[in-house]
């Protein structure tokens, strides 16, 4: 049996499953189609995703699959300490929980925006 693994999409990975990304698309059709993979957009990231590339969100929301992570009172929190609000609450959403208790890596198509955070990454370009 395999351990469950659990990815936050950043804004960026969202952006690139809308625009047809190869790795963004395998890892959807994986988080749905298979027990102990789990795929989380959260609310803040998805409001920049849709600030860049309009219809984004909606796309997102709409996959199978896909749990949506609210901002609750201890991601406001975290979003308040920094200077970016999709920053923060992926940051937020990766580290340890009882539900994700290895935390979570974040998909990303931009790799270098996440240098100097504590999170892991998982580089969504070819």
């Amino acid at each position: 049996m395999t351990e469950a693994l659990h990815v936050i999409l950043d804004d960026t990975a969202m952006i690139a499953a809308g625009a047809g990304n190869v790795l963004a698309s395998r890892l959807i059709h994986r988080a749905h189609a298979t027990q102990g993979w789990f795929l989380y957009a959260p609310t803040c990231a998805l409001v920049e995703a849709d600030r860049t590339r309009r219809g984004t969100a909606e796309h997102i929301v709409a996959l199978p699959g896909v749990i949506v992570l609210d901002l609750d009172l201890p991601a406001a929190l975290a979003v308040a300490r920094d200077t970016g609000w999709a920053p923060a609450h992926i940051e937020h959403a990766a580290q340890l929980t009882p539900e994700r208790p290895d935390g979570a890596v974040v998909a990303t198509a931009v790799p270098g925006r996440w240098k100097g955070r504590l999170v892991r990454v998982l580089d969504l370009n070819p």
